[in-house]
């Protein structure tokens, strides 16, 4: 008892002492370091993941995009096709640290945010954001809007004129990809809402092809569609462009963790396993359905299970992705076949087919599978299954209304501009000799 009371009492004298040190601190003018919260820190490992993650993204949009969508054209236009990607990929990158990064990720309101970062000013060389510098931040998400007006492209394939592209593109991204990135991803209407878009089912995917759809729709059908068999020229250039698309997928996926941790890794293998479902989906549909699995269907099967991945692989089980990824394969083979036909929209690289369908898929079942039930990391804190489906549907929705006015305004001011569309001469001839002046093939 008696050495109970001597340790309460010790305990007491040294509680004395510890206020009475706080309290000449605060005398003198100094921190007290007790109550300090921690300055945040850019990790060396993180910030090397994040520049590796970045490049992975750039390398997706110049060359494998490029390939890609080159591949499935006309060799008479393939030129034309990856001088727009290339172009368009070199404008939003300009316009992205003049205004975009600022419009995007400052503080504003439900849809905006503010010209504080305008041409990065008030950036400095040390800010981070979380464990990486806010300059590795700027480039990462770069490498996103560049992309997504990539994606575009391939729906105006073959008939659009170079400067009309130039025009939409800059108009697009300004009034549709930064607003909507910016209510997904920095604290704006659907992320308030509790949306989840891990690394862009909606400000991506279905953003690009609301706006890929309209633009083929607003552009008319390509001379002789329906009439002549406009088949992919080159399908090892789309092999090899697909196979840059699945390599650089992986900064996309893991890279929106912004750090080397848990959820970066869960996000590579839901990646790789999604991708392998929808894969065998794709090429088992389409053997049943036209009696041959194609290398073309191999190819879309990849990306569709990309897509259809995108908005999931940081919240759901590995068991999830699987499912995801299948269902992402057979809905990409009715979205470029029945809903296609149904839409009667020429859209040569199949942009809303396969970005949009499988985009939409991956969006909803993302509300259903982050289920911690279904071995998902669960939803915020009183959040049921049906009210995330719900909020997931809502995103879908706002994304495809804003992403269409906002394109058919752009491609409508391109056209009272510039022009939309070549002439039928030009287009039978072809725009890589008549836009670019060059041959892709010359004998």
């Amino acid at each position: 008892m008696s050495r109970h009371c001597n340790f309460m009492q010790q305990l007491g004298n040294n509680m004395k002492k510890i206020v009475s040190l706080l309290s000449l601190f605060a005398a003198l003018g100094l921190p007290s370091l007790a109550f300090a919260a921690p300055e945040p820190t850019a990790s060396g490992a993180d910030n090397g993941f994040m520049m590796i993650c970045t490049a992975l993204v750039l390398f997706m949009t110049v060359p494998g995009v490029a390939l890609f969508y080159g591949g499935l054209i006309r060799g008479k236009n393939v030129l034309s096709l990856m001088t727009q990607v290339s172009v368009t990929f070199a404008l939003v990158c300009v316009v992205w640290v003049v205004y975009g990064y600022s419009l995007t990720f400052s503080e504003g309101n439900n849809f905006f945010g503010g010209f504080q970062w305008t041409l990065l000013k008030g950036i400095e060389l040390k800010a981070v954001m979380g464990s990486i510098y806010q300059y590795i931040h700027v480039a990462y998400q770069a490498s996103f809007a560049c992309i997504t007006v990539a994606l575009v492209v391939g729906a105006l394939a073959e008939r659009v004129r170079f400067s009309a592209v130039l025009i939409f593109s800059l108009l697009w991204v300004t009034f549709s990809y930064f607003p909507i990135a910016h209510m997904v991803w920095a604290n704006g209407l659907l992320a308030k809402d509790g949306a989840l878009d891990f690394a862009g089912g909606t400000v991506v995917h279905i953003n690009a092809a609301i706006g890929g759809l309209v633009g083929a729709w607003v552009l008319g059908k390509r001379s002789g569609f329906g009439k002549e068999a406009f088949k992919p020229h080159n399908l090892p250039m789309v092999f090899t462009g697909t196979a840059i698309l699945y390599i650089g997928w992986f900064g996309f996926n893991a890279g929106s963790a912004a750090s080397a941790n848990e959820i970066a890794a869960l996000a590579f293998v839901n990646t790789i396993v999604a991708t392998a479902g929808a894969i065998l989906s794709w090429t088992f549909g389409e053997w049943a359905i036209r009696g041959k699995p194609s290398l073309l269907g191999a190819c879309s099967g990849f990306i569709a299970g990309l897509v259809a991945i995108t908005p999931a692989c940081g919240y759901v089980g590995v068991g999830g992705a699987l499912v995801i990824g299948v269902v992402g394969g057979l809905a990409g083979i009715w979205g470029v076949t029945g809903l296609k036909r149904f839409l009667r929209v020429d859209d040569p690289c199949d942009v809303f087919g396969v970005h949009g369908v499988c985009g939409i898929v991956g969006c909803l079942l993302t509300g259903v599978f982050a289920s911690s039930s279904l071995g998902g990391v669960g939803y915020a804190e009183g959040v049921t299954m049906g009210h995330q489906v719900w909020i997931q549907l809502l995103s879908c929705l706002v994304t495809i209304v804003w992403s269409g006015v906002v394109a058919f305004i752009s491609f409508k001011i391109a056209d009272m501009t510039v022009g939309l569309r070549v002439s039928e001469d030009l287009e039978r001839e072809g725009l890589d000799v008549n836009s670019h002046g060059e041959n892709a093939y010359n004998q």
